[in-house]
């Protein structure tokens, strides 16, 4: 049996804002954790587009781990992976296609994804976490 109880979580529009100044957020917590749709092909095959995933603030970002991140103006969804021995960090799409971004520190990871589903299937949710 499963002991886990639905509970609301906010779906925040795709199209957001400045982290800091976003109205989209008004109704979350800085802490909240909160929902988005996936949105292109960037993160194939693990993630595709129309999957639903669930952010958490304030979740630990570590090597490998799925994150949002604003970078340059912008909301990017990425793997977060060490580059090298020297401690830098870079956010690398899962498909090839795509460039990775090198990251100055971690201040730009804004939330880590904890859980993955497909739109109508909660019960094929995956938890990374």
């Amino acid at each position: 049996m499963n002991d886990k109880k639905p509970f609301p979580i906010p779906v925040v529009p795709a199209a957001l804002a400045d982290p800091a100044t976003d109205a989209a957020l008004e109704g979350c917590s800085s802490g909240e954790s909160f929902a988005l749709m996936v949105l292109g092909d960037s993160m194939e095959p693990e993630f595709v587009e129309g999957d639903i995933i669930v952010i958490e603030p304030e979740g630990l970002a570590t090597n490998g781990s799925y994150v949002m991140a604003w970078l340059d103006d912008e909301w990017i969804f990425r793997q977060l992976v060490q580059a090298g021995a020297n401690g830098g960090w870079k956010l690398q799409p899962l498909n090839p296609n795509y460039p990775s971004a090198n990251i100055p520190d971690l201040s730009v990871i804004k939330g880590v994804i904890i859980q993955k589903s497909k739109p109508g299937r909660r019960k094929a949710a995956k938890f990374y976490v």
